[in-house]
C-alpha cells in the first residue's frame, strides 16, 4: 500500500502536487479537499469572462472531480473545508459545507495549498455593501458578471491598479461599461518603475478609463466611491482588487511557523516546520533570488514549480531551489507589458548599487506591417554589470524579450552576456539587433563611462531651469513638437555648427529614441567636448512620461507637442 497523501486546496499548487505524486507513486492514496465548488480552474483567466474573451464560464474549469478520478485515480472532494490539523495523530478535520457533516481523515503526508484571499479593508466605509465584489474564483466572476450585465449598471469603479484590477477594468470597458480605476499609490502596476507605468496610464486614459492615482478610497456608497481627496467617482458597481493575503489560518492553528512576511515558512524543499506537512503557492513565503530576502509571490508559475518540488521531496528526490525573481506580464488594451527581476525602485530600496537604461527599438523591421516602438528598461548592478531586471511595453512580443532577461537573471548573467546573446531573427518577428541586445550595449556604455545620461524623470527640471538642450532630430520632426527652449541642430548639421555648442556648461542631447543623440555625443567627444549628457529615452520617452500627468492635472507642458510614434 502506498502513502496516504491529503492535499488542502485544489487549484494550481494543489492539483499539480497531486498529479506529480501520482506519477511518482502508482499506489498512493491521494485526496484533494477544496472548500469551493470548483477544482483546478484558471484563476488568471477569470477577468476575461467579463468581455466574453472566454465565452463560457464553464471553460474556466480545467478539470472536474470526475476527470481527476478517471485520469489519475485522484479523489477530489469539493465543498469540503479542512478546519483543523492534528499533527500528533496526523489527522485533519473536514467540514462538508453542503451537508454540514464533519469527519476526520488520517494522512501520512499533508500538502497545504490554500491560496490567498482578497483584501477587504474594514477602514473603508461601505466595503461590504452588496454591489461591492472581489474576484477570487469562478463563482465570484459569475456573480460580478451577472450583476454588471443589468441595464441599470452603466459604470463600475475598480479599486486597485494591479494585474487583476487592470484586467477587470479592460474587460469591463470592452463589455461596454464606463470604468474608473482608483489606485492609492502614485502609479499603477507596482512591478514597473514610475517612468514605465506612465505609458500604461496613458493607454488607460486614451481608451476612456478614468484613472485616479495617489488617492486612496475613503468610502463606498450606493452610487459612488469617495476618495481621500474628496474626489467622487460615480458608479453602480465596485470591484475590490487591492491585493491578497495568504490563507494561513489553518497553518497557524496547527502551530506551523509563519515567516516575517506573513506567509507559511518553508524549507528549500517546501516542508513546513512539521516534516510531514508541505506548503506551496500563494500561502507561503519564498526566497527572492536577487534581494536574498523572504517575499510573497502569488503567481501560478512559481506555484506549479513548488508543487513539483514538494512532491519530489516527499519521495526523496532532491531539487535545486534558486529562489524567485517574479516574472509577470499583462495586456492592457493595445499594449502588452512584461517585467522580471527587480525594478530600479526596489533595487535601490534594497541598497543594491544600480543604474538603468531606457531604450527604444521597433519590435520588428519597420517596413513590416504592424511594426511599432517597444519601450525597454534594463536595470543592472554597478559595477559588476549583473542584470537585475527589465521592463518592456509595446504592441509586439514583450514577453519574449522579458523571458530572455529572466533566463539571464537565473544564470547570473551580465550586460556582456546579453550583448553577445544570439537570438533568432526574421523581419516579421524582430530586428537584426534586438532591443535586448541594444539595451545591453547602451548599458555597457553607461557602466564604463562612455557617456553620461539623465533619465526622463529629470527633464522637466532641466527645462524649467533653462538648461542647454540640443535636439538633433530633423527640422520637420522638431517643428512637429519639441522641448520648450531646446535648440535644433540636426545630426547632419552638427559638425558645421560646433561653434553653437558651449564648452562651459552641461549640454543635454536628445533625438527621438536616443540613437541619433548617441552618435552626436560620440562625434562631439571626438571634438573635445566633455560636458555632454544624453537624455535617456529621448523625445518619445519624454512625451510618454509627461503626458498623463499633464492632461489630468492641467500643469504647464514642457514640450510644444507630444510625439508617440
Amino acid at each position: 500500500m502506498g502513502k496516504r497523501v491529503l492535499i488542502v486546496g485544489g487549484v494550481a499548487g494543489g492539483a499539480s502536487a497531486a498529479a506529480r505524486i501520482r506519477r511518482l507513486d502508482a499506489d498512493a492514496s491521494i485526496t484533494i479537499f477544496e472548500r469551493g465548488e470548483h477544482v483546478s480552474f484558471s484563476n488568471c483567466s477569470l477577468p476575461y469572462y467579463l468581455s466574453r474573451t472566454v465565452a463560457d464560464k464553464d471553460y474556466l474549469v480545467l478539470m472536474t472531480p470526475e476527470g481527476f478520478k478517471s485520469s489519475y485515480d485522484i479523489e477530489v472532494r469539493v465543498n469540503s473545508e479542512v478546519c483543523m490539523i492534528d499533527r500528533t495523530l496526523r489527522k485533519i478535520r473536514v467540514k462538508d459545507s453542503v451537508s454540514g457533516r464533519e469527519y476526520e481523515e488520517a494522512y501520512d503526508e499533508l500538502v497545504l495549498s490554500p491560496g490567498s484571499y482578497p483584501i477587504r479593508p474594514g477602514s473603508i466605509e461601505g466595503v461590504f455593501l452588496p454591489h461591492v465584489f472581489t474576484v477570487r474564483n469562478v463563482n465570484d466572476i459569475a456573480k460580478l458578471d451577472q450583476y454588471v450585465a443589468r441595464e441599470e449598471v452603466r459604470s463600475v469603479v475598480v479599486i486597485g491598479g494591479g494585474f487583476i484590477g487592470l484586467e477587470v477594468a479592460e474587460n469591463l470597458k470592452s463589455a461596454g461599461k464606463q470604468v474608473a480605476v482608483a489606485e492609492a499609490a502614485v502609479q499603477i502596476m507596482a512591478p514597473f518603475d514610475y517612468d514605465m507605468s506612465q505609458i500604461l496610464q496613458k493607454e488607460l486614459y486614451d481608451k476612456g478609463v478614468e484613472l485616479a492615482v495617489g488617492d486612496g478610497v475613503k468610502a463606498i456608497t450606493q452610487d459612488k466611491v469617495i476618495l481621500n481627496s474628496g474626489r467622487e467617482l460615480p458608479c453602480e458597481a465596485v470591484v475590490l482588487s487591492i491585493g491578497v493575503l495568504p490563507e494561513t489560518e489553518l497553518a497557524k492553528q496547527a502551530g506551523l511557523k509563519i515567516g516575517e512576511t506573513g506567509g507559511i515558512m518553508v524549507t528549500p524543499d517546501y516542508r513546513t516546520s512539521d516534516p510531514h506537512i508541505y506548503a506551496v503557492g500563494d500561502a507561503i513565503e519564498v526566497f527572492q533570488k536577487l534581494t536574498h530576502k523572504p517575499v510573497k509571490l502569488p503567481l501560478a508559475g512559481p506555484a506549479l514549480r513548488q508543487a513539483r518540488a514538494a512532491a519530489d521531496a516527499m519521495y526523496g528526490i532532491t531539487s535545486r531551489n534558486k529562489g524567485v525573481i517574479g516574472s509577470c506580464a499583462v495586456r492592457l488594451f493595445e499594449l502588452n507589458a512584461a517585467a522580471t527581476g527587480l525594478n530600479e525602485r526596489t533595487a535601490k530600496a534594497n541598497n543594491i548599487p544600480c543604474d538603468s537604461v531606457y531604450t527604444m527599438s521597433m519590435d520588428k523591421v519597420g517596413l513590416m506591417p504592424g511594426s511599432a516602438p517597444m519601450h525597454f528598461k534594463l536595470v543592472f548592478e554597478v559595477p559588476t554589470g549583473r542584470i537585475l531586471g527589465a521592463q518592456a511595453i509595446g504592441k509586439g512580443n514583450v514577453d519574449k524579450r522579458i523571458d530572455v532577461i529572466a533566463a539571464l537573471i537565473s544564470m547570473d548573467g551580465t550586460l556582456e552576456d546579453l550583448k553577445d546573446l544570439e537570438l533568432c531573427y526574421s523581419p516579421v518577428f524582430g530586428t537584426a539587433r534586438d532591443v535586448v541586445n541594444l539595451a545591453a550595449l547602451v548599458g555597457l556604455n553607461v557602466l564604463h563611462g562612455v557617456f553620461k545620461q539623465v533619465h526622463v524623470s529629470e527633464v522637466r527640471e532641466l527645462v524649467e531651469s533653462q538648461a542647454c538642450i540640443i535636439d538633433v532630430r530633423g527640422r520637420d520632426e522638431f517643428e512637429m513638437g519639441h522641448l520648450v527652449g531646446a535648440v535644433n541642430i540636426p545630426l547632419g548639421e552638427l559638425r558645421q555648427r560646433l561653434p553653437e555648442i558651449p564648452h562651459d556648461r552641461p549640454v543635454y542631447l536628445h533625438c527621438r529614441t536616443s540613437q541619433r543623440s548617441y552618435n552626436a555625443i560620440m562625434a562631439l567627444k571626438g571634438r573635445g567636448y566633455d560636458n555632454i549628457i544624453n537624455i535617456s529615452g529621448s523625445f518619445l520617452g519624454i512625451s510618454c512620461y509627461e503626458y498623463f500627468t499633464d492632461v489630468t492635472t492641467g500643469r504647464e507642458k514642457i514640450l510644444t507637442e507630444y510625439n508617440f510614434m
